[in-house]
C-alpha cells in the first residue's frame, strides 16, 4: 500500500521523490512546530532535523501535537522523533536537544528551515545561519493572542502589517542585512490578557495553522526546486 497515494494523486511520481529525498529543518517543536513537522512528516519527507531545548509541560496540552499525557517531562525534540517514526518509520530523525542562539554549532545543510523559535534573538541568529549557508527558509511570526484564522497570511517581512513581532523582526532584518524572506503571520489586534509572568493566550487552531501554512510553503519550494 502507498502511504503517499492521495499526495502523488495531486504533485506525480517526480514531486514524490523530491520529497522523499529533500531534508527540512524545524527550529521550535511546540505550537507552530509541532504542526509543520507533523504535516512533513506525512508528506513523505525523509529526513527531518528538529531543534528545541524544553521538555513538555501540562499547560503544553491545548495546543501541541506532541504534548500528551504520556509525554508529560518527556524532551520535546524526543516526543517529536518517536511520533514521526510511527507516522513514517523510514524516516531519519535528527532530535537535537539544544537552545538554538548565535553560538550554535551545526554540522548539517538541510534543504529548507522552519522557524518556529519564540525567542528574537534567537530567530535573528536563525536566518542569518541560513542565510551564510543560502539555504531557503520561512518564519512563523506571532500567533499568540488571536483567534480569528482568515487574518492568517503568508508573505515577505517586508510587507507585514499589524504584527507586532514581524514589526521589531523587519526593523532588526534590515539592521543585520538581511535578505527578505517569507513569514506567516496575522493581520489580527492581538487579543487577551497578560498573565503576571508575561505569557500569553493562545488557542491550537491559530498556532496549528501557521504550522501548517510554514509546512506547505516548504513543501512547495522542494518541489519547485
Amino acid at each position: 500500500m502507498d502511504r503517499l497515494a492521495r499526495i502523488r494523486m495531486l504533485f506525480g511520481d517526480e514531486a514524490i521523490k523530491k520529497l522523499q529525498s529533500a531534508s527540512v529543518m524545524v527550529v521550535g517543536c511546540g505550537a507552530v512546530g509541532s504542526f509543520a513537522i507533523e504535516a512533513l512528516a506525512r508528506c513523505g519527507i525523509n529526513y527531518l532535523i528538529l531543534i528545541d531545548f524544553d521538555k513538555i509541560e501540562e499547560s503544553n496540552i491545548n495546543r501541541q501535537l506532541f504534548a500528551l499525557s504520556s509525554t508529560i517531562g518527556m524532551p520535546k525534540v524526543d516526543a517529536a522523533a518517536a511520533r514521526i517514526c510511527d507516522i513514517n518509520p523510514t524516516a531519519r530523525v535528527d532530535a537535537v536537544n539544544i537552545f538554538f542562539d548565535a553560538e550554535t554549532k551545526l554540522d548539517v545543510h538541510p534543504d529548507f528551515v522552519i522557524d518556529a523559535i519564540d525567542s528574537v534573538p534567537s530567530k535573528i541568529a536563525l536566518y542569518k545561519w541560513c542565510a551564510a549557508r543560502q539555504i531557503p527558509f520561512a518564519a512563523s511570526m506571532g500567533a499568540a493572542r488571536k483567534t480569528d484564522i482568515g487574518q492568517i497570511k503568508i508573505s515577505k517581512i517586508s510587507r507585514t502589517s499589524v504584527c507586532p513581532l514581524a514589526a521589531k523582526i523587519r526593523r532588526l532584518a534590515r539592521a543585520e542585512g538581511l535578505p527578505d524572506f517569507p513569514v506567516v503571520y496575522s493581520t489580527e489586534i492581538p487579543t487577551g490578557q497578560l498573565s503576571p509572568n508575561r505569557t500569553f493566550g493562545s488557542i491550537v487552531t491559530v498556532t496549528g495553522t501557521f504550522g501548517l501554512m510554514l509546512a506547505n510553503y516548504a513543501i512547495d519550494n522542494i518541489i519547485a526546486k
